[in-house]
């Protein structure tokens, strides 16, 4: 497993990290490359308060990830295991193209236009992921639709958390913020992660390891998507990290 994929997936995003640990060893190279790309992407929209230069941090990916697949580009921590990756697995690469168009949305203060650009977005980003996760350790095509249904429902619980951070950065998140509006997004994601049934392998649906909690908590209390309160204990977390991943149940 790279060293420095693996670093930045516990500096940035720590729940897709434990999931990466409590993977069988043998999953682990691909997935902490996948998430490391992914951590890394997320990140551009945000490293600059101009929009132009966001704008240019993510061509820059766009075009290191065509550069990687065709073998070539230089020498980077996640660039080249994703390029070694993206040919040993056959990935797709317009797949990892649109997660960073998605992208653009943070870059700029427009809402999203209804429910279903939202949607796209989740499907675009966390769907896309699971789905490369998925595919990276063997899944056949026919678990696309389900990995991507897994990824846009832990997409949507991720994003509900991170509500009033949006919120103070100028975003407008929601397109129903009233509290009838969030609870049947919730219960939206909830009937997604309830579709979600194909041959997706473990070690990729480990990350939507907290997916169902936060969403119900979300469709039984939507006020707590506003104050910030979606978060669950430590004690939840392990417990939910431990049954998934011996139980393979989400």
């Amino acid at each position: 497993m790279s060293e420095a994929c693996a670093e930045i997936v516990q500096r940035a995003d720590p729940e897709r990290f434990a999931a990466l640990m409590a993977a069988p060893v043998a999953d682990r190279p691909a997935l902490a490359v996948l998430y490391a790309f992914n951590a890394e992407v997320a990140r551009a929209p945000w490293a600059s308060k101009e929009p132009m230069i966001a704008e240019m941090r993510l061509q820059w990916w766009r075009d290191a990830v065509k550069a990687a697949a065709a073998g070539g580009g230089q020498p980077h921590e996640v660039m080249t295991p994703l390029g070694n990756l993206l040919r040993d697995k056959g990935l797709p690469v317009e797949v990892l193209d649109g997660m960073i168009a998605a992208r653009q949305w943070d870059v700029w203060r427009e809402p999203h236009a209804d429910a279903a650009v939202l949607w796209r977005y989740l499907e675009e980003t966390g769907g896309a992921l699971l789905w490369l996760a998925a595919k990276a350790l063997g899944a056949p095509d026919r678990a696309e639709p389900a990995a991507r249904s897994l990824g846009a429902a832990q997409a949507l619980a991720n994003y509900l958390r991170a509500v009033p951070q949006l919120e103070t950065l100028g975003r407008i998140p929601l397109v129903d913020g009233t509290p009838a509006g969030v609870a049947a997004l919730a219960r939206e994601g909830l009937a997604r992660l309830d579709r979600a049934r194909g041959p997706i392998p473990r070690s990729a649906a480990l990350a939507a390891f907290l997916t169902r909690p936060v969403l119900a908590l979300a469709a039984q209390e939507p006020a707590r998507v506003a104050d910030g309160s979606l978060d669950l204990s430590e004690f939840t977390r392990r417990k939910r990290l431990l049954w998934q991943s011996l139980t393979g149940r989400f």
